[in-house]
């Protein structure tokens, strides 16, 4: 064996921290800072890579001879360096380079050598470029650090389509109108959670179950299990009723205030469960004038106290558009936009009477009803017109002396205390969707909050928009019978801020959105946190969340979202609520008094058994028996206490996987992928046991007498 013969072996694990590809994965990127190579003590600055003559004392890793043959020099050792510097973008010179490399024998070495420190597990580099040594004339190439972008699918977008490809546009991301085969890191439906069942991961812009918890029978019912509890934090809704199971009710309550006080003579609104755009909306001031059947059908809807003195600008009536978004359940965090909208009507406002109470023009805020009146008036500018921006409606009244930093703190209250009101019902149709364990992608939403403001500039919750108009262009009549969409830039410059900052919020890689390259010209956000900011104001509130996380322990099967007359009394059971005077014969009587009493207001419900309100219902009554010396609202904490604390034991000794709708946490790691499933979870029991130990996530939502102020 000779010294001629050289064999240069350089390991693939060294030429990855180099960046050997353009496309390198999220995973060995992330690697850069903190490891190093197999055979090399330090970890040199990848930023540039410099082959040159022997020269100890700037040697980093040397390319060692391996050992002695008798053959030729291997095919394999000269592909080795030239493949590698191929892969660093070295076009051309870069092969050539390789091959001198391999004929220069042992005494030749392999410099790398930064431009910024030494990589040592702490440190960056401040450049990525790779370059040959001077006397050999060969360029100095430049490596493109880029990342992937973010793909998103926007072939369910329908209305909001047009802000979203701006957004997208803005923030060079990567659309695929008409979808993907490959999965994409978001998805962005128009109507429901349910526009493509074929999604298993990435983030959908949808939850389940939120359109049917927003209909204005379950938002209703949902505020008014809060009201139960919180009757003083939950005033902002207008007193309800459901018709037609209520309507009895109604009908002798309104008897009774005109028979007490004839001078007094209500005015109610009168809403459809499932419309929109004020569609079906109508006055009444009497409650023989409800339309309580469709045909042969009664008709579905809630009945609400008119807010009769609202306040007014320019003599006209108007409310609110605030768009707010969920960014996950759990842990729940809530933001708000900065900016929003004002819908005015276009008829001077005159408190209902008689006479006027079929103008919808001038007691109906739906700009779908209202641009259709020959008083509707489209600007450009966002301070004047028929629809204006929030910002200026605020300015226009901190000039006449309003406290607007009050006015908004109260809206911020409103919007977090609404949300707590119908999370409980979001995680049942969660679970019930993608179970724990099951793949399946996470989700956000954004909704519109419409919100009145009464004369003394108290905000009044309207209702919830599950899918709030997102189009950036009106319509406008161009010729008598003939309309066409144009451009609004009022509604441009609302709603592609919120869609383009939730974009940036929802970043799959989880940078800041300040801190990524590509939006570094983008304004700051116009989103603004408000929870868990505002934790210590309205953790106390959350006590129905408990509730659906006792009613989700015990539901058992996965996808189920009602509890069977054996779970009700499992539940019963382990938490050691009977006794001689609550008998489980008892416990019978009270499962299918109140499963058939919700089963009947709610003709269209499909499953069988106790859903979570009837649950919820079950749950006071309980609670008032066994402590009936405390206020309600101590009733049912004093139960939810004894309750958690009965099912701790069970929860130590198994590892607790809860009902999880957090981004942050995985749907499923590379181990369950595949297939290789812990056999012990498989089994039913510790399934159930393992889907449902939240006991430790909820300590902290314990009920406090402490309250502060609502920032601004």
């Amino acid at each position: 064996m000779g010294d001629d013969y050289v064999k240069v072996r350089v390991q693939l694990e060294q030429m990855r921290s180099f960046g050997e590809d353009e496309g390198a994965d999220a995973e060995e990127q992330q690697q850069l800072p903190g490891s190093s190579p197999p055979h090399a003590p330090v970890s040199p600055d990848p930023s540039s890579v410099t082959i040159a003559g022997s020269d100890a004392s700037s040697t980093s890793v040397t390319c060692k001879q391996r050992g002695k043959s008798r053959s030729r020099p291997g095919r394999d050792d000269k592909n080795s360096c030239g493949k590698h510097l191929q892969d660093l973008s070295l076009h051309g010179s870069a092969a050539h380079a390789g091959k001198n490399l391999n004929r220069l024998g042992h005494e030749r070495t392999l410099h790398i050598r930064g431009t910024g420190k030494i990589l040592q597990g702490k440190s960056e580099t401040n450049g990525n470029y790779v370059s040959i040594h001077p006397s050999k004339n060969i360029p100095e190439v430049k490596l493109a650090n880029k990342r992937r972008p973010v793909t998103v699918d926007t072939a369910k977008a329908k209305t909001s389509l047009e802000a979203l490809k701006i957004s997208i546009k803005q923030l060079k991301w990567k659309e695929f109108p008409l979808g993907r085969r490959a999965a994409c890191d978001i998805y962005w439906h128009g109507v429901s959670f349910h526009d493509n069942e074929n999604i298993v991961s990435g983030q959908v812009n949808k939850f389940p179950g939120m359109i049917e918890m927003l209909r204005k029978i379950n938002m209703s019912r949902a505020v008014r299990t809060m009201q139960e509890l919180f009757p003083e934090e939950y005033d902002f809704y207008p007193r309800s009723w459901i018709l037609p199971e209520e309507y009895q009710q109604f009908s002798t309550q309104i008897r009774m205030v005109k028979e007490n006080d004839a001078t007094v003579n209500p005015t109610f609104i009168v809403k459809p469960d499932g419309g929109s755009q004020g569609d079906g909306i109508y006055l009444i001031r009497d409650p023989s004038d409800l339309k309580l059947m469709a045909g042969s059908q009664a008709k579905q809807g809630v009945v609400q106290e008119y807010i009769h003195k609202p306040l007014l600008i320019d003599k006209l009536k108007f409310d609110i558009r605030l768009y707010v978004l969920i960014k996950s359940l759990e842990p729940l965090e809530i933001y708000i936009a900065k900016e929003g909208l004002t819908r005015f009507c276009t008829e001077p406002y005159q408190e209902p009477s008689q006479k006027n109470l079929s103008h919808v023009f001038m007691h109906l805020t739906n700009y779908s009803l209202n641009v259709h009146s020959g008083n509707f008036v489209h600007s450009d500018s966002q301070n004047t017109g028929s629809k204006r921006t929030l910002s200026s409606v605020l300015y226009r009244l901190a000039a006449k002396g309003v406290d607007i930093k009050k006015v908004w703190s109260d809206i911020i209250a409103l919007v977090i205390k609404t949300v707590i009101a119908v999370v409980p019902e979001l995680k049942v149709y969660y679970q019930a969707e993608i179970p724990p364990g099951k793949p399946g992608p996470t989700c956000f939403q954004i909704l519109g909050f419409d919100i009145l403001l009464m004369k003394n500039l108290k905000p009044v919750l309207l209702e919830v928009n599950s899918n709030p108009s997102m189009r950036i262009e009106h319509e406008q009549e161009v010729a008598p019978g003939v309309y066409e969409y144009v451009p609004s830039p009022v509604d441009k410059e609302v709603k592609v801020g919120v869609i383009r900052d939730t974009l940036r919020l929802m970043d799959p890689a989880h940078r800041k959105p300040s801190v990524s390259p590509d939006e570094a010209a983008l304004p700051s956000l116009c989103l603004k946190q408000v929870y868990p900011k505002y934790t210590k104001q309205f953790n106390y509130l959350r006590l129905v969340e408990r509730i659906a996380s006792l009613f989700i322990r015990f539901l058992g099967v996965k996808g189920n979202m009602r509890l069977g007359p054996t779970a009700f009394r499992t539940f019963i059971r382990t938490c050691k609520l009977s006794n001689s005077n609550f008998t489980m014969a008892s416990v019978d009587i009270l499962y299918i008094d109140i499963t058939r009493r919700w089963s009947g207001s709610t003709p269209d419900s499909r499953e069988a058994g106790m859903g979570l309100q009837a649950f919820v219902e079950a749950f006071f009554h309980l609670a008032a028996r066994r402590f009936k010396s405390l206020p309600m609202r101590e009733q049912v904490a004093s139960l939810l206490d004894l309750c958690e604390a009965q099912l701790e034991p069970q929860s130590g000794a198994e590892d607790r996987r809860s009902v999880s709708c957090s981004r942050a946490l995985p749907r499923a790691n590379k181990t369950q992928s595949l297939g290789l499933t812990n056999p012990q979870l498989n089994s039913p029991t510790p399934l159930r046991r393992a889907a449902s130990q939240d006991y430790r996530l909820h300590q902290r939502l314990k009920p406090r007498s402490l309250r502060a102020n609502v920032e601004n």
